[in-house]
C-alpha cells in the first residue's frame, strides 16, 4: 500500500474545504425572523444577510472561533490523536485580521494549514445563531469562494495531496470548486486509498446534484444526517423516506473502485447512528445527554466526523471509529461553537 511506518503519522490526513470564521452568538427567536432564517438552516449568505455579522459582533456577546466545516473535524481528529500535522487542510482566506485569526487558531489546535491568500476578497466568514438548543448557521463564504485548483498544483501542495494516505472532503466545497475536489479524488483513486466525503446539507442535494454525481462514483465512505440524506433521496426521486433504505441506494450507486465498497454512515441526532454496507445496516446507540448537559449542538456532525477520522487513520475497525465519533459528537454539544475542553478522554 505504502512505505510509510504506522507511526509516521505527520500530513497522512489531507482535507479541502471552506476556512471560516465563526461569529457566534446566543439570539433570539425574532432575530431569526428578521434575517428569513429558521431554526437549524444552514445556508448561503445571500445581500440581504450581510448586515449579520456586523451585528452579532455590535449587538450580542459574539465569539470567534476556526470554523469552516472540514476544518472543525480535523481540529477535533488532532485534539483525539494529540500529534501535530497529522491533517492538512486547504481552503482560501483573504489577507485580512480575520485570517491571521484563523491562521492563529488552526494552527494551535495542531492543523498543517496551506490557506491560499486573495487579497482583494475579505475572509469568510459563518453566523452561527443559537437559540436554546438550536442553531443556525449563515455562511458568506468571501475568500472561501475564490479556491482555485493551481493552489494543489503548487509543488509543495501537491507533494502533500500525493503523499496523503486519507482524504476528506465536503459537500459544501462542492459550491466552490468542483475541480479540485475531482483532483484529489483521482489521486486517491491512483493510489488506492480512502476518499471520504459529507453530503454537508440539504441545499447541496438540491442545487448541486451533477458536481455531487460526478465525484460520487470516487467516494468510498459518504457521511450525512437525515435531512441531509432525505435531501439526496428527494432529489433523486427515490421513492422512501426509509433511511436504511436511502443509505442502501448511496451505497448502491456506480463506483470506480469495486474492490473497497462504498459504505454510508447516517447519523440520526440522539437516535442510533446507522452504518450501512453493501448488505448490512447496522446501529450504533448515542449516549442521550441530559437537557441542562446540550449548551450549543454546532459543530456536533462535523465533530462525529473528526472523531471517526482520529481512529479511522489508525486503522481502527469502523465501530471503533463510528464509538468515537459518537464520543466527539458528545463532547463537543457540551461546549459552545465546536470547541472541546481538556484532554479527549475515549476508551477504544
Amino acid at each position: 500500500m505504502c512505505d510509510r511506518s504506522s507511526n509516521d503519522r505527520e500530513g497522512i490526513l489531507v482535507g479541502c474545504g471552506n476556512p471560516l470564521l465563526d461569529i457566534s452568538a446566543i439570539v433570539p427567536m425574532d432575530f431569526l425572523q428578521k434575517y428569513e432564517m429558521k431554526e437549524d438552516d444552514a445556508i448561503l449568505a445571500e445581500e440581504r444577510h450581510m448586515p449579520i455579522y456586523r451585528e452579532l459582533v455590535d449587538g450580542f456577546q459574539a465569539e470567534f472561533l476556526a470554523g469552516g466545516s472540514v476544518q472543525n473535524s480535523l481540529r477535533i481528529a488532532q485534539w483525539i490523536l494529540g500529534q501535530p500535522k497529522v491533517a492538512v487542510f486547504f481552503g482560501c482566506v483573504g489577507e485580512d485580521e480575520y485570517a491571521d485569526i484563523l491562521m492563529e487558531k488552526a494552527r494551535s489546535a495542531g492543523l498543517d494549514v496551506h490557506y491560499q491568500i486573495k487579497k482583494d476578497v475579505p475572509t469568510g466568514t459563518c453566523a452561527v445563531l443559537i437559540t436554546g438548543t438550536h442553531r443556525s448557521l449563515c455562511a458568506n463564504l468571501a475568500a472561501a469562494n475564490n479556491f482555485t485548483i493551481d493552489h494543489l498544483d503548487q509543488p509543495l501542495n501537491k507533494a502533500l495531496v500525493d503523499n496523503a494516505l486519507y482524504y476528506y472532503i465536503s459537500g459544501f466545497f462542492l459550491t466552490v470548486n468542483p475541480p479540485s475536489i475531482m483532483q484529489v479524488a483521482a489521486t486517491a483513486l491512483a493510489k488506492q486509498r480512502p476518499f471520504l466525503m459529507n453530503l454537508s446539507a440539504p441545499f447541496i442535494s438540491q442545487f448541486y446534484m451533477a458536481p455531487l454525481l460526478a465525484v460520487m462514483p470516487y467516494v468510498d465512505i459518504i457521511f450525512g444526517n437525515e435531512a441531509e440524506a432525505h435531501a439526496f433521496a428527494t432529489a433523486q426521486g427515490w421513492p422512501t423516506e426509509d433511511l436504511r433504505e436511502i443509505g442502501k441506494r448511496l451505497v448502491a450507486l456506480d463506483k470506480l473502485n469495486p474492490a473497497r465498497p462504498r459504505i454510508a454512515i447516517l447519523t440520526q441526532g440522539c437516535d442510533p447512528v446507522l452504518l450501512i454496507q453493501r448488505d448490512s445496516v447496522e446501529e450504533f446507540p448515542v449516549t442521550r445527554l441530559a437537557v441542562h448537559e446540550i449548551v450549543d449542538t454546532n459543530g456536533a456532525g462535523d465533530a462525529f466526523v473528526g472523531g471517526f477520522l482520529s481512529q479511522f487513520v489508525q486503522g481502527k475497525s469502523l465501530d471503533v471509529c463510528i464509538r468515537c465519533g459518537n464520543y466527539a459528537a458528545g463532547h463537543i454539544i457540551k461546549n459552545p461553537g465546536c470547541t472541546y475542553t481538556g484532554e479527549p478522554q475515549f476508551v477504544e
